[in-house]
């Protein structure tokens, strides 16, 4: 029998959107083998969420190969794959602190985790960096995230943001959406990238003016809603169509 056979409507949806989000990570690059996640809430009252199968890369993943699981980490749906213990730590802290988190994107890219090392961190140097700075949080390393212990920190750390920073490890956005949570992405790394080519210039930066960063941030939540996920998502999945069409298998 097949999965989508197995599954409400709703949650073959957010299957196929969840997987095309894999494929978009591999797409561009972002990707660390197996070893980060991205995670979405399955439409519903019960508080379980889908997750990549521990083993497939993120170009493999699709919608009928993501492992539901609830916050403990038991899966709730048979699957041949398991999952990650320490991407569970950080995505089940997440998902069960915030409701408004149905995604939960957390990456290791080269740009990314250069910002964390930086000790400022992200800088106010494009207009890109305005949107994860309108709510920016930071957590500390505790090395690799096992100890269910941490999850009470780094929820605390994270508190309403929608992207944050962890220290000497990578990227995280969360998003009621997942196309959001992509685009949320999308930015953040972006202005990462953005940042460590103009510092390796030697040249000296030129940061947005201040009064316009503390105007975006008095305005948070206005200015992430309206980051657009639903008007790019659609194009994206059409560009996956074209390029690898079984992400909806």
């Amino acid at each position: 029998m097949s999965v989508k056979s197995e599954v409400s409507q709703q949650e073959w949806q957010a299957r196929v959107n969840l997987a095309a989000c894999y494929r978009m990570v591999a797409h561009y690059g972002w990707d660390d083998l197996v070893f980060t996640h991205i995670s979405a809430r399955v439409p519903g009252p019960k508080h379980h969420f889908l997750i990549n199968p521990y083993g497939l890369l993120f170009e493999e993943v699709t919608a009928s190969s993501l492992v539901k699981v609830d916050l403990q980490g038991n899966k709730v749906m048979e699957s041949e794959y398991d999952i990650n213990p320490a991407g569970f730590v950080i995505h089940s802290a997440v998902h069960e602190a915030r409701d408004d988190a149905q995604c939960v994107m957390h990456l290791h890219t080269t740009a990314g985790v250069a910002i964390s090392v930086l000790e400022q961190g992200l800088q106010p140097y494009s207009q890109q960096s305005l949107f994860p700075l309108s709510g920016l949080s930071y957590h500390d390393y505790e090395g690799v995230a096992l100890n269910p212990d941490e999850k009470k920190r780094l929820v605390a750390d994270l508190g309403s943001t929608n992207f944050m920073i962890l220290r000497n490890h990578g990227l995280l956005t969360c998003a009621s959406t997942i196309d959001d949570t992509f685009l949320g992405m999308f930015i953040f790394q972006r202005a990462c990238e953005i940042q460590i080519q103009a510092q390796s210039t030697g040249e000296p930066l030129r940061p947005i003016d201040s009064k316009i960063l503390m105007g975006i941030q008095a305005q948070a939540s206005e200015v992430t809603r309206s980051a657009g996920g639903a008007l790019a998502w659609p194009g994206i999945l059409r560009k996956l169509d074209r390029m690898c069409p079984d992400y909806k298998e």
